[in-house]
């Protein structure tokens, strides 16, 4: 085992608690957005998506803390399209589900072989991020 970069590690979580903030914030808003026949579904998509990106957000400032990080007040910028159509959204929504996969790796590589609790959290993390990417892009089948 090898020592945690302590530091390194805070920063990604405090950057992953804004980014997962932000995703409360993206889906919300999304969940709005919808309209049209399948409004319905979509709209329970996308508040269960706030729910688990706020929970991620918990979760990241849990062990920040525990790690005796101070969490960050911020959320990541959200970029405001005006693209409303179900299509977009989506396609908006796996672009951040991405990012998030991005993340999440990064936190993997600072935390590997230092931390055996920190490397499950960011494997279990992966792990849902790569389903979300996996069910966005089946969502977004019909569309291409």
């Amino acid at each position: 085992m090898r020592e945690l970069d302590t530091p390194k590690a805070t920063s990604l979580l405090n950057a992953i608690m804004e980014f997962e903030l932000a995703g409360v914030v993206r889906y919300t808003h999304y969940s709005l957005m919808v309209t049209g026949p399948n409004r319905i579904p979509i709209v329970n998509f996308f508040k269960a998506q706030a729910n688990e990106s706020l929970l991620h957000a918990q979760q990241a400032g849990e062990i920040l803390t525990g790690l005796e990080g101070h969490p960050s007040l911020r959320i990541a910028p959200i970029e405001e399209t005006y693209q409303h159509s179900v299509k977009d959204i989506l396609e908006e929504s796996l672009n951040h589900e991405k990012k998030a996969l991005e993340l999440y790796k990064e936190l993997l590589e600072v935390v590997e072989n230092a931390s055996v609790y920190l490397e499950e959290f960011a494997r279990t993390q992966i792990g849902q991020e790569e389903m979300h990417n996996i069910e966005i892009k089946k969502m977004l089948r019909d569309f291409s």
